[in-house]
């Protein structure tokens, strides 16, 4: 990856702005199709099917971020429960009533990249895992709100941080946003825990992936052996959710889109501030 942050020109903006739409739309889609008794590979064989009929190419998929690396097999990342990022699509894995499943995805189309994730609840969930998925959301637009021209990263990242651990959770801290634009991954990293007033400074047309990843117990996590999973170490649940944002002069303007799975999914139960 390069070390060069970019700024995004309006034509460049336009193409990631269509590419988080259709991202926004896949996890719509999917959601409609989130209940007890769906295999995780079901649901990539549908986000992949969807995403290539719209002319566009799943980001995820062959994605090799380093030499040591095995390349991702799937469409979509499915992260159930414990399982805090990049779990992987299979057929033996049958979503059950009462629990949470991250999806992540990303598209590329006509060479830029979009990228979003939603935790969803799988039938009905408990008190506990509820409150843990409010909070992650709420963090999420907190730290959004944060990321404006000549604010540091250090001010979305300890927003993010300060909220989450005033409900009583912890941010996962090897884990982190990104830019995105021709590249799925591009300078700068976004930690979800840091000093306000401290790190790079934010400039008009960047754009950023913002995501905490929030675990209900420690922070602490370890990777799978399957080379991709992260799992929380304590085996409590985790919560994630990924918006694409512009950082502008006055403030963040969100890309990819909640409205559409919220529709979609018949479940607007968060109150985000």
């Amino acid at each position: 990856m390069s070390s060069e942050v970019t700024i995004k020109n309006s034509e460049e903006i336009e193409l990631i702005k269509s590419s988080c739409n259709l991202v926004s739309l896949t996890l719509a889609l999917l959601g409609q199709y989130i209940a007890p008794g769906i295999t995780t590979q079901r649901l990539d064989s549908i986000a992949e099917e969807f995403i290539r009929d719209h002319g566009a190419i799943p980001a995820f998929k062959n994605y090799k971020p380093d030499k040591d690396h095995v390349p991702y097999p799937c469409t979509i990342c499915t992260s159930i429960n414990e399982e805090v990022v990049h779990g992987i699509p299979s057929a033996k894995v049958v979503l059950k009533e009462g629990d949470i499943v991250s999806i992540d995805c990303g598209v590329v189309w006509k060479g830029y990249y979009g990228d979003a994730a939603y935790t969803f609840a799988v039938g009905e969930i408990d008190s506990q895992k509820e409150k843990l998925l409010q909070v992650t959301l709420q963090a999420l637009y907190v730290g959004i709100s944060c990321a404006k021209e000549g604010a540091r990263i250090g001010d979305v990242s300890s927003a993010i941080q300060q909220h989450v651990e005033n409900h009583g959770f912890s941010v996962v801290r090897e884990m982190m946003g990104h830019g995105i634009g021709k590249n799925l991954h591009e300078p700068p990293e976004i930690p979800n825990f840091g000093k306000r007033g401290c790190g790079m400074v934010l400039q008009a047309g960047m754009i950023l992936a913002i995501e905490p990843m929030v675990n209900m117990g420690r922070p602490a996590i370890k990777k799978k052996k399957d080379g991709w999973t992260i799992v929380a170490l304590d085996s409590l649940p985790s919560a994630h959710y990924e918006h694409t944002i512009l950082v502008t002069k006055d403030k963040a303007q969100i890309l990819t889109n909640f409205d559409y799975i919220q529709t979609y999914y018949g479940k607007t139960i968060f109150d985000t501030c």
